[in-house]
């Protein structure tokens, strides 16, 4: 049967309590003792008073008239009854006794037997001398014998108060011995123990020699210490460890913030091919490195870079099948894999491993789950599958994919522009120069056929619009030119539309008047190069069909930014030409171009009435990042 667990806290409390209860016992008998020395004395002093009651009443006795005996007996009566029942409140109490109750009894006696006698009131005194000195003797008796018994409490509060030092001495002396050997030593120990352990010595250990608090305090500094022995043990191996695990998360952070920093400076895909084949050979340590791209069969993988690899290699392999080698062989789901050349003392006969490579680390590079390419790292000795490394490699290989992607769709984006400028372009050659030269061409023939019949007017006539046309079309190549010069303004639109107008003037002798409350939200760049191209053909068409005096173009930004072109010249029936169907082609570019940023496009002319081309832009048409405009232009 296991011991029973004492705490210390529940053996301090038994000793205390022991010594607690004596010194209870000691105290209360001191104070019962020095209560009843308290009584005794009182008793001392009322039986004391009773002689000299005694003779004070036989000298009244004795006097004429006896004017105070009834007074004094009654004072000697209530006396020998306060010795009787005595007086808590004073206190006064008699130490009764057998000695001390006869003698009390004796005095009462002969009290009782004088007590009439000096009451009945003869002309002679009642009591004789000696009488009175025999009862006087009896008091005297009594209060010796109280005077005894006090001496007696006396001597016993004496010993119970040396009984409490002794109480209190041996108490200090157990719970000092108690608390040495249950307090200080235990923790003593410990404190060696701490010594111990601080000075280096791991092995040290505290004896265990109780089941209270401070033994499982010693047990836990038992189990603590071993525990640090055995960590010290291999410490110095974990910080190793340790050290080595951050020097190859910091060489992969770096990796990761060059791979970033080349793929955001790349502006080609060769330079990207490149850079990345050079970075990842260094990075992975390897001693060659080769990427390949595929297209969305996945049968064919075009060399795209190499790097460390024999130029026999390169060019034997630039454009390699799937499945041909170990090299592009991959899927959509292919994961990161490790292929050894050499296995069991056979030598694989392909090209990598004839040229001294031992290893390849294959890394597929996908973009969104689709499969771009593959990433091949070569290495002369044998390699052994490693996570964290696979990883990292996954990583760059999924920055370099996105990269990929930005080129491609940057360079499609370059593309559609260019396309649109081109067909614009054309659209603005057709509509202008082009009829303009047709004009030319059949007013030559004209001219031709007026010199064949020698008819001078016709001639003259073909002339002067052969130089027409030619005046026109140096103005149409001028415009075009405006037009494809127009830049935005980083001041705002304001400046744009002065120097078109100034232009406008410039070429037409028309005057121009800008009227613009342009304090609302700016316009974006895209939107502003839109507007004054359409704002341009708007004049283009005053110069060319209106035959006006002066235009006023009008701007408002609040509620949303509206255009206004206004002329005063012989305008034409607008409602007519929609009806046909037959809209001019300057106009059908002028609302293409208002469709392609969202905006309403209307034309209001008749007859003799000057025209008004109105434009309103919705109300979202706000400047956008800068990064998505350089974007979208590419």
């Amino acid at each position: 049967m296991s011991s029973r667990r004492w705490s210390l806290t529940t053996k301090i409390s038994l000793v205390a309590a022991v010594f607690l209860l004596l010194s209870l016992m000691s105290v209360g008998t001191s104070l019962w003792i020095s209560w009843k020395l308290e009584g005794g004395a009182g008793a001392v002093n009322v039986a004391g008073e009773l002689r000299m009651m005694t003779y004070r009443l036989a000298v009244s006795a004795a006097q004429p008239g006896r004017p105070r005996v009834a007074a004094e007996v009654a004072r000697m009566q209530r006396a020998i009854d306060l010795l009787r029942a005595g007086d808590a409140a004073r206190p006064l109490a008699v130490p009764w006794d057998p000695r001390i109750r006869g003698r009390f009894d004796t005095v009462v006696d002969d009290w009782q037997r004088l007590k009439p006698r000096w009451l009945a009131g003869s002309p002679r005194p009642p009591v004789a001398r000696d009488e009175i000195d025999r009862f006087v003797g009896r008091i005297n008796a009594l209060v010796q014998s109280i005077e005894d018994r006090l001496d007696f409490w006396t001597s016993l509060l004496h010993t119970a108060e040396m009984a409490v030092g002794g109480v209190v001495l041996v108490a200090f002396m157990t719970i000092f011995f108690v608390t040495y050997l249950h307090v200080l030593e235990p923790v003593g120990r410990l404190a060696r123990g701490v010594e111990s352990i601080a000075a280096g010595d791991f092995a040290a250990r505290v004896q265990v020699s109780s089941t209270d608090e401070l033994g499982d305090l010693a047990r836990g500094f038992n189990r603590m210490a071993a525990q640090l022995q055995a960590v010290y043990a291999d410490l110095e191996q974990r910080v190793r460890d340790k050290t080595a695990a951050l020097e190859t998360e910091q060489q992969r952070l770096l990796a990761l913030y060059e791979i970033s920093d080349l793929v955001s400076r790349a502006a080609s895909l060769d330079e990207l091919s490149d850079g990345f084949t050079q970075a990842i050979r260094r990075i992975a340590r390897a001693d060659a490195a080769l990427l390949r791209w595929t297209d969305d069969t996945a049968e064919r993988y075009v060399l795209l870079a190499a790097e460390g690899l024999p130029e026999t290699i390169v060019d034997d392999e630039h454009c390699l099948m799937s499945g041909a080698c170990y090299c592009g062989g991959g899927d959509a789901g292919a994961q990161t894999q490790v292929v050894h050349f050499a296995r069991a003392g056979v030598v694989d006969r392909a090209a990598c491993a004839r040229a001294g490579f031992a290893s390849l680390v294959s890394v597929p590079v996908r973009a969104q789950q689709r499969l771009l390419g593959e990433l091949n790292l070569l290495y002369r000795d044998a390699q052994r599958a490693d996570p964290g490394q696979h990883a990292l490699l996954e990583a760059l290989a999924v920055h370099l994919a996105t990269a990929m992607e930005n080129l491609h769709g940057a360079a499609l984006e370059r593309e559609a522009m260019l396309s649109r400028e081109r067909g614009l372009l054309a659209r603005e050659l057709h509509d202008s120069i082009a009829q303009s030269l047709a004009y030319m061409k059949i007013q030559l023939q004209l001219l031709r056929s007026a010199l064949a019949d020698g008819d001078p007017a016709r001639s003259g006539k073909a002339l002067e619009d052969l130089e027409q046309g030619v005046r026109e079309s140096l103005a149409d190549v001028r415009e075009l030119l405006l037009h494809f010069r127009t830049r935005t303004h980083e001041e705002g639109i304001e400046s744009a539309l002065r120097m078109t107008l100034h232009k406008f003037e410039a070429q037409t002798g028309v005057g121009a008047q800008l009227h613009i409350d342009a304090h609302g939200q700016p316009l974006a760049a895209d939107v502003q190069i839109q507007v004054l191209h359409i704002l341009q053909e708007a004049l283009s068409n005053v110069r060319k069909h209106a035959h006006a005096r002066r235009v006023d173009l009008e701007v408002r930004s609040v509620p949303q930014w509206r255009f206004e072109v206004r002329d005063d010249g012989i305008g034409f029936d607008a409602q007519a030409l929609r009806n046909d169907g037959a809209a001019h082609v300057g106009q059908q570019i002028m609302r293409e171009r208002a469709a392609s940023i969202g905006a309403a496009l209307d034309i209001e002319s008749r007859p003799g009435g000057g025209t008004c081309v109105r434009l309103d832009l919705a109300s979202t048409q706000m400047p956008r990042p800068a990064a998505l405009q350089g974007a979208e232009h590419g």
